[in-house]
């Protein structure tokens, strides 16, 4: 959840005690008897991401070789990934002796000195882990921490006056400010340094929760629940903001928002882990928000970072261990237990995943997300029937509170079309379009669906090109494209596009099985066999498998006479 919903680079959070998602006194338990076998080992358990196995190598290896720098370097940053920080602290002075520059043993010590309050040598640490742009930032952020941890708002500001050699930093730079001035009490320099951060970023999570408790704690109730109400009314339904704008009208006064220097710093990890939410960095916002952990922080939201962070990373069952310790007093546990079904799916423990769904509706009946991921979930196993009876309780409750949303009508429309009962998927269809026109993920489904049905073909053809225009770079949707052309018998321009469908998504079987009926139209006949081998190879399912495979014995047969297709009954495509 916080992931998903922290997109911005301003997306931080408050954050708690070390964790690890096993045991953090890592068994050295050397599986392989020579130093070898151990590092071989701890190298394959590391690329299937089980690192916590792969340290557990790594410690038997450094037994037998205790001096080697490359296995102390590798097992001082499985230890971060693990969550195992004292472990990891230990290491990283032994870094050192062999890699002064190593930014990350930096970063750690620093955070080791700041959390006993010794922020001279935290500072020292934190410019000696500068050298890269995200350490440039790590280090500018954690430094103006130490000096709000001594008092010193003129220092911290100073600090921070580094980020504006990157333009990319002003959001950090704004928020940050603004919290360390709401720290140390500095009310001239605090309403508005938050101003700015919200005229810059409001959109933003974290931006939205400090303002707006900023606002309720200086007496400014109605502004803040402005603030809480224009979050929501963008879309998203994040539980703590509409916690906060509950307590707001109830006349809370909530506490700050940052309570400590330590937060602040956790604040700062927090948003640096949040931001990194692409392939290559993904490594690096996990060790932060294990680091995070370290400090005193918002264990619920950190846990919830991290276990998002995990499930991104295909770490499954690590997902589910940190979701785990979300405490069932926390608003953030109904997401939590939803996660843990997700995960649990993706492990095919798809029994599990829909009792933990169906336990959360026994006490929150109606949750509207809840029963729309139970029926995600359902249509995951090919529960169809089941999956629209959740997704109707879903809009009825929307109903009955005079909303709508469009993806629960194109979920349920997936489920119907796969029943077979074609009017009222289309109906469901046409409803999330006329909510939501531009949706790529409709425009696309229902026009393929057309189109496959040799139904409607200009309409559905002029959804498909909408839909390729919204979203050029996805296989799926340019694959729709060329099939529509196919289905119209515009065999050259349906090879054009369907080539680069296959060049977008090489391993999806039905976009290769296209492609070869293509090549084979247009008398490519031998490399029609290629892309149908190429499909049969990629695992379709049952039934495509079959197709596939009568295509490769007996290629395709002749075309019939073209037939103008009826506005409402579907005509069979003349390739079967």
């Amino acid at each position: 959840m916080i992931r998903h919903l922290t997109r911005s680079l301003l997306l931080s959070a408050a954050l708690a005690c070390s964790l690890s998602w096993a045991d953090t006194s890592i068994a050295a338990t050397p599986y392989q008897t020579s130093l070898s076998g151990n590092y071989l080992a701890s190298r394959t358990a590391g690329r299937n991401r089980d690192t916590v196995e792969a340290a557990a190598f790594l410690v038997a290896a450094l037994k037998q070789d205790p001096k080697n720098p490359v296995l102390t370097e590798r097992l001082f940053q499985l230890q971060l990934a693990n969550g195992n920080t004292a472990d990891a602290e230990k290491l990283a002075d032994k870094v050192l002796t062999f890699n002064s520059q190593q930014r990350m043993a930096r970063l750690v010590l620093g955070l080791r000195d700041f959390r006993q309050k010794k922020f001279e040598a935290a500072r020292k640490n934190f410019a000696e882990a500068a050298y890269t742009p995200v350490g440039e930032l790590t280090s500018a952020l954690l430094t103006a921490w130490t000096y709000a941890g001594e008092g010193s708002f003129q220092a911290a500001m100073k600090a921070l006056d580094k980020l504006d050699r990157n333009d990319t930093f002003a959001n950090f730079k704004s928020l940050h400010s603004a919290l360390i001035a709401d720290y140390l009490n500095n009310t001239l320099r605090a309403e508005p340094s938050y101003r700015k951060a919200y005229a810059d970023a409001g959109t933003s999570l974290r931006v939205t929760q400090a303002y707006g408790n900023y606002l309720l704690r200086t007496g400014k109730k109605a502004e803040a629940e402005k603030v809480y109400t224009a979050f929501l009314a963008g879309g998203d339904s994040n539980v703590m903001v509409a916690k906060a704008l509950e307590n707001a009208k109830a006349g809370k006064v909530p506490d700050p928002f940052i309570a400590s220097a330590s937060a602040g710093a956790a604040e700062a990890m927090f948003s640096l882990a949040a931001a990194m939410n692409d392939d290559q960095s993904i490594d690096v916002a996990l060790v932060y928000a294990q680091l995070a952990l370290s400090l005193d922080s918002d264990r619920p939201v950190l846990l919830t970072l991290l276990g998002d962070i995990l499930a991104s990373s295909q770490r499954y069952q690590q997902a589910i261990d940190v979701f785990e310790q979300v405490p069932v007093t926390s608003e953030l546990r109904t997401n939590a237990d939803t996660e843990i079904a997700i995960n649990l799916q993706r492990l095919n423990r798809d029994t599990d995943a829909e009792t933990r769904m169906r336990a959360i509706l026994g006490r929150e009946p109606k949750n509207i997300d809840t029963w729309t991921t139970l029926g995600n979930l359902l249509r995951s196993n090919e529960k169809y029937a089941d999956a629209v009876k959740a997704y109707d309780q879903a809009i009825d409750l929307l109903k009955a509170e005079n909303r709508d949303v469009w993806t629960v009508h194109y979920y349920r429309g997936i489920a119907l079309e796969r029943l077979k009962k074609w009017d009222k998927a289309e109906a469901d269809f046409r409803t999330a379009l006329a909510l939501s026109p531009n949706e790529p993920s409709v425009l696309n489904y229902l026009g393929y669906s057309l189109i496959d049905m040799n139904m409607k073909l200009d309409e559905a053809i002029g959804m498909v090109k909408k839909a390729v225009e919204l979203r050029p770079n996805d296989g799926y949707i340019v694959d729709s494209l060329g099939w529509a052309y196919y289905q119209m018998r515009d065999y050259d321009e349906a090879v054009t596009h369907l080539e680069r469908a296959v060049d977008l998504k090489p391993g999806d079987p039905i976009i290769s099985e296209h492609l070869g009926d293509a090549y084979w139209r247009v008398g490519r006949r031998l490399e029609a066999r290629f892309q149908w081998q190429h499909a049969k190879d990629n695992g379709p399912q049952p039934d495509d498998l079959k197709r596939i495979e009568g295509k490769l014995r007996d290629g395709l047969p002749a075309e019939a006479p073209p037939v103008k297709p009826a506005d409402n009954s579907p005509q069979q495509p003349s390739n079967g």
